[in-house]
């Protein structure tokens, strides 16, 4: 399968997998891959070549895109409000739930877990602390598509969480999204708060058009694009 590995730093690398990507964060004693990957089935493999660490892995969120190689895994850290989804993709596993505050510790690399409800019921992003790095999963791109279609996405949700994030804003100097742009400003949060919240208000006009055989609203934000019901 075609895969592109990029080392970012010396302890952080990013894996592009068919519009995608995943990243494997090192260490002092662990090792740990954000997400497994869409079209890729051997994500633990890609990384036991960058490491030699102890692999553990977390997902932002259950879509499709981002699970690809979680069977490769026993046990892995997931919002438990995502298992829902994850089991409607038919995929096996235990679920080690985290939430909000919670900690991901990888040995002088500590991983904070900031809740993001709104594209997925539990979608997470994580606070790479030292590093000053959000790792944002899908909600906030640059030039992307934010799905916002379907049953399990809630627009209002989506806008508390932006706002939830951005109380962060002095915590991180970077973000690097799942989709497009890597890296991008803090300042796009509030940018899609801001597009978000006109969606909701009526306020822009969007363009309808058919995507995976369902008729969805696109709106262009200049920077982004969203697709909404």
């Amino acid at each position: 399968m075609d895969y592109e590995v990029i080392k970012i730093n010396e302890n952080s690398w990013r894996i592009e997998d068919s519009g995608v990507r995943f990243f494997l964060l090192v260490g002092t004693e662990k090792a740990l891959l954000i997400d497994s990957g869409m079209r890729v089935d051997n994500a633990r493999n890609i990384a036991e070549v960058l490491t030699d660490l102890p692999i553990m892995l977390v997902n932002t969120h259950a879509d499709r895109d981002h699970i690809c190689s979680n069977e490769q895994f026993a046990e892995f850290y997931m919002h438990p409000a995502e298992e829902p989804i994850y089991r409607r993709s038919g995929k096996a596993g235990k679920i080690i739930p985290v939430s909000e505050g919670d900690v991901i510790d990888l040995g002088e690399r500590e991983l904070r877990v900031i809740s993001l409800p709104g594209h997925t019921p539990g979608s997470i992003a994580l606070l790479d602390v030292r590093n000053r790095v959000l790792i944002s999963g899908d909600p906030v791109q640059e030039h992307g598509r934010i799905f916002m279609f379907g049953d399990h996405r809630d627009m209002k949700d989506y806008i508390r969480s932006l706002e939830h994030l951005a109380s962060y804003r002095d915590r991180f100097d970077y973000i690097w999204p799942s989709h497009a742009d890597i890296p991008i400003s803090p300042d796009v949060v509030m940018k899609l708060h801001d597009g978000a919240q006109d969606i909701l208000d009526g306020k822009l006009e969007g363009r309808a058009t058919d995507m995976f055989g369902k008729s969805i609203v696109e709106y262009d934000l200049g920077f982004c694009t969203m697709l909404c019901d």
